[in-house]
């Protein structure tokens, strides 16, 4: 598949075109994603990989006083380099979950990896370019064609409100875990916005439009990206004034190991679990662990993340009173007290912010 070759054997291939493919949550135990695992959505087709990626250029025009082209090399020269290690995770990530089943890519819990990213703050650039006053919103722009390989039409374009897109850890990036970025994953740059769903985080980007009004683009309004803001019941119908945009994702947590189906040695006493939280524009507050379906859980032990928008490792070290079979959950809270529901919940037709908790099998015997 072209520009798809160093796809690694790490991840399932959910659709070909376009290309997706999710990473399993025991893939996902580092603390750092690596890139040949790190999951990968793409809306349109993969575009051609730019010869000279120093000259690729990147415009901010729109409600701006100096409208900027600024080259790669630009952007390394004129702004401070900053590496950040953050979340990226499908609007979808959980649909999978949902019943009865929603349209769209049928997505686990392996629509998310979290990497270190290295560019420059969007805030910066923005600042450089002197927004005005009348900014509203955001249209980000990328070189991938659509699906008919028409490069006239963008495959995606969707976009944040101004106080989101100055928020101080969005990055347009170069690098990738101290390399740069695979043509996959957007090279040469790439938009990074954290917590908000990753289909804002532009992939080959070629715009910034800042403008007066709620960006237009493909993925903006109608069913795309939009939750209701008064729960229906699932399998209804829904009215489109009863949707808003999906913004900070849900909170949610992962078991990364063990990995679901592991058998342990009869008379095992304890296990030990590792695993991930995070939590869109909030904080972790909590994870807890449960071996009986919910009835007890326990608090696991949590680290600290390295910035805002990194997820948070944690640990846990559980008795099992028997032999037999056990089913492992993970419980996530976020700062507001928000927890991860044990089955999917908020149903909606396009099936997005499903968040449940993270459930694995383990026989002891």
């Amino acid at each position: 598949m072209p520009g798809n070759a160093h796809k690694s054997d790490a991840l399932v291939v959910l659709g070909e075109a376009p290309f997706v493919a999710e990473t399993p949550a025991s893939q996902l135990d580092d603390d750092t994603t690596p890139t040949d695992k790190f999951f990968i959505r793409n809306n349109g087709l993969t575009p051609a990989r730019a010869h000279d990626p120093d000259r690729w250029t990147v415009t901010i025009d729109g409600e701006v006083q100096n409208p900027l082209a600024l080259t790669l090399d630009a952007l390394r020269a004129r702004f401070e380099t900053v590496t950040l290690r953050m979340v990226l995770e499908c609007g979808g990530n959980g649909r999978s979950f949902f019943d009865p089943p929603t349209r769209g890519v049928q997505w686990t819990n392996g629509g998310v990896g979290c990497a270190e990213w290295t560019g420059v703050r969007v805030a910066d650039v923005l600042k450089a370019a002197g927004v005005k006053s009348s900014a509203v919103f955001s249209g980000h722009f990328g070189a991938d064609p659509d699906l008919s390989g028409s490069t006239d039409r963008q495959a995606m374009s969707r976009g944040v409100p101004i106080a989101k897109l100055m928020e101080e850890h969005n990055l347009i990036v170069w690098g990738m875990n101290g390399k740069p970025l695979d043509h996959i994953h957007g090279f040469p740059v790439r938009l990074v916005i954290g917590g908000w769903p990753a289909s804002v985080s532009t992939k080959w980007l070629t715009r910034i439009w800042i403008r007066d009004r709620v960006h237009d683009g493909p993925g903006m309004g109608g069913m795309a990206y939009r939750v209701p803001i008064e729960p229906i019941a699932p399998g209804d119908l829904i009215d489109e004034s009863n949707l808003r945009d999906l913004e900070s994702m849900p909170v949610r947590s992962i078991i990364t190991n063990p990995a679901d189906g592991t058998r342990l040695p009869p008379g095992t006493r304890e296990i030990s679990l590792r695993g991930a939280a995070w939590a869109g524009d909030h904080d972790v507050q909590q994870v807890s662990v449960s071996i009986d379906r919910g009835a007890t859980w326990q608090d696991a032990s949590l680290c600290a993340p390295r910035n805002r928008y990194d997820w948070t490792r944690w640990t846990a070290r559980v008795p099992l009173p028997s032999d037999g079979y056990f089913e492992i959950g993970s419980r996530a809270t976020d700062s507001r007290g928000v927890s991860q529901p044990y089955v999917a919940n908020f149903w909606n037709p396009e099936g997005y912010g499903a968040n449940p908790v993270h459930r694995l099998r383990v026989r002891v015997g």
